[in-house]
């Protein structure tokens, strides 16, 4: 794809390709239909008269068998080629909600990766409506654990710099996205998956001189079986090998129940994830960090996708032995035992390569997210990231959970040549949390290699704390107030450490206490966390808070949201304004609804 594209031109476009291709699908799959009816009819038609009217010669019923077993073939594979056109649709059609404000509550939410974390749940970055649900378009495990690790910690410079470009690319390949997405949908492949496990899980240590063995017993086996057909050999050569091939199983049945036992969920995915090993491997990429990726997969000019195919071949002499035909020579070339060691010896040498081929599919996955979230919001930027710091200047910052034209922007600047604290004050429902969370949802943005919901910004590596969510829990018998001050105890902690400098978003500081204590806690708090070399936002419905925006001399800056009455209504712009504002909507909120105040 070669110049700008209109990503919601190119939606549609690609959205009426996949549907048209899908109808032609649809056809196919009922004319096959219909055909292996006939087909099926027509060989039991001819098998009557074959073989019990003897009329006509069984070549008949053979080659009618034989066409329907060839439209069986067909027809798998046309239900295949349906499925993923579906999912190709369902690929745009998600991307078009993503656009048009419709997506959340809807695909992946990555619910699993909240857990206790510093910033979280206060940014919205995992549940529904989550910053994840709008990012993800990673159908595997790997890839939804990799864009989770992103997301909760911040990297060093070099590698962000390193993503932007890899980002950068990807965004224009929309093809290998496509295709990427499509086929990762149909596996579930990651560090917690079936296969992840097994890749983690120590080989048995099944050796290559018991395969031997098991090998040298089995074409004995043959030899005197053909020997006696030949009357060349007697019973006793028979049966002395045939105990001699059940003593070398039973001398390693355990390890052989293990390695067959451990490889039955593991293979229903390994077609899947050659496939999309395979895909990968074909597509060319320019940047250091897709190259590292490819390399990571390409060693020794050995591609991973044949290696896994050879895998796949010693899966498969375990499934010929469940065909009823070929269960008793199977059991007697010692099959199962044989494909045992094949596997575990694969295992053996290939486990770690596993590791780096799923890593490898996560790391594609994670910076496919993000390269689908530029390409459908060209017009936002790529940070500039700053080696030095703490600094944070961002003009135009928005909420990108709002969507475009809902979300209202502002410009933040700390750190720098700038103050290192923003007091925010402002009546309720006047924009204050929102600024916080778009302040801090950009940040993690930024720190991951994506693309910001900004007109620029520039940001140097920093760690987030933030109180926008802090709740009692009446279990652990923990007020709202001493939940929130052990929060602020880990994150002037997380200051302390110093490395990278933090950023703080404290909403509300200490509004469950009295005015007096609030005052003194909060002033002594901010100057801790301004001592450290952090820089963040405070918010307050206490004007007596905005008094820090002197105390604290240069270092900090009073900033404001308004509101006004119209028609009787409250009606806000969501602009953010220098200095303290001047009055509080709290009587006139509650006057609103109906409470004589």
């Amino acid at each position: 794809m070669i110049g700008p594209v209109d990503p919601r031109a190119e939606y549609d476009r690609r959205v009426d390709q996949w549907t048209a291709v899908l109808a032609r699908g649809e056809r196919a799959h009922q004319r096959i239909a219909n055909l292996r009816l006939l087909t099926a009819s027509a060989a039991a038609i001819l098998g009557w008269l074959a073989f019990l009217g003897g009329r006509i010669s069984p070549l008949w019923f053979v080659l009618a068998a034989l066409a329907f077993l060839a439209l069986l073939v067909g027809h798998a594979l046309v239900l295949q080629r349906n499925e993923r056109s579906v999912r190709a649709k369902a690929f745009y059609l998600r991307g078009r909600d993503r656009m048009n404000g419709t997506w959340a509550g809807t695909g992946p939410d990555g619910s699993r990766f909240a857990g206790a974390h510093l910033y979280a749940r206060d940014l919205d970055l995992f549940g529904p409506s989550s910053l994840f649900q709008l990012l993800t378009t990673a159908r595997t495990e790997a890839g939804e654990e990799t864009l989770a690790d992103w997301l909760r910690a911040p990297t060093d410079i070099d590698e962000i710099r390193a993503r932007q470009r890899a980002v950068h690319e990807l965004r224009d390949k929309l093809d290998f996205s496509e295709d990427l997405a499509v086929l990762a949908a149909e596996t579930h492949v990651g560090r917690t998956s079936a296969l992840g496990v097994w890749a983690q899980t120590p080989p048995v240590g099944l050796s290559a001189a018991y395969g031997l063995a098991l090998g040298a017993a089995a074409g004995a086996a043959v030899a005197v079986l053909v020997g006696a057909m030949w009357q060349l050999v007697g019973l006793w050569a028979v049966l002395t090998v045939l105990l001699i091939e059940a003593g070398l199983v039973l001398a390693g049945r355990r390890q052989i129940h293990t390695v067959l036992h451990r490889i039955e969920t593991p293979a229903l995915d390994l077609r899947l994830l050659t496939e999309l090993l395979a895909r990968v491997e074909r597509e060319p990429f320019e940047s250091p960090r897709l190259a590292a990726v490819h390399a990571a997969l390409v060693r020794d000019d050995t591609r991973p996708a044949a290696r896994l195919r050879r895998l796949q071949s010693f899966v498969a002499f375990l499934d010929s032995t469940l065909n009823p035909l070929f269960a008793l020579p199977g059991l007697v070339l010692l099959v199962r035992p044989q494909a045992a060691v094949l596997i575990d010896r694969w295992h053996a040498r290939h486990r770690s390569d596993l590791h780096r081929w799923l890593a490898a599919i996560g790391e594609l996955e994670a910076l496919s997210s993000l390269a689908t979230l530029s390409f459908e919001h060209p017009r936002y930027p790529f940070p500039e990231i700053e080696p030095d710091g703490p600094v944070l200047a961002a003009s135009g910052v928005a909420h990108p959970l709002l969507g475009e034209e809902a979300a209202v922007p502002n410009d933040v600047t700390l750190g720098a040549d700038g103050p290192r604290v923003l007091i925010v004050s402002g009546s309720n429902m006047s924009g204050k949390s929102t600024l916080l969370r778009a302040v801090g949802t950009n940040v993690v943005l930024a720190l991951c290699g994506g693309p910001v919901f900004a007109s620029s910004m520039r940001v140097s590596r920093l760690a987030i704390g933030a109180t926008l969510r802090v709740e009692d829990s009446l279990q652990a018998g923990v007020s709202r107030f001493y939940a929130e001050i052990l929060r602020i105890r880990d994150i002037v902690e997380q200051a302390r450490a110093g490395e990278p400098p933090l950023l703080f978003l404290l909403d509300e500081i200490l509004h469950g206490t009295n005015s007096h204590d609030r005052r003194i806690g909060a002033e002594a708090i901010v100057r801790s966390l301004v001592a450290c070399g952090a820089i963040g936002l405070v918010t307050t419905h206490d004007l007596a808070l905005t008094e820090l925006g002197t105390t604290l001399d240069a270092q900090a800056a009073n900033v404001h949201f308004q509101d006004r009455i119209e028609q009787g209504r409250m009606a806000f712009d969501y602009r953010m304004r220098p200095g303290v504002v001047e009055h509080s909507n709290a009587l006139e909120l509650m006057r609103a609804v109906g409470l004589e105040v």
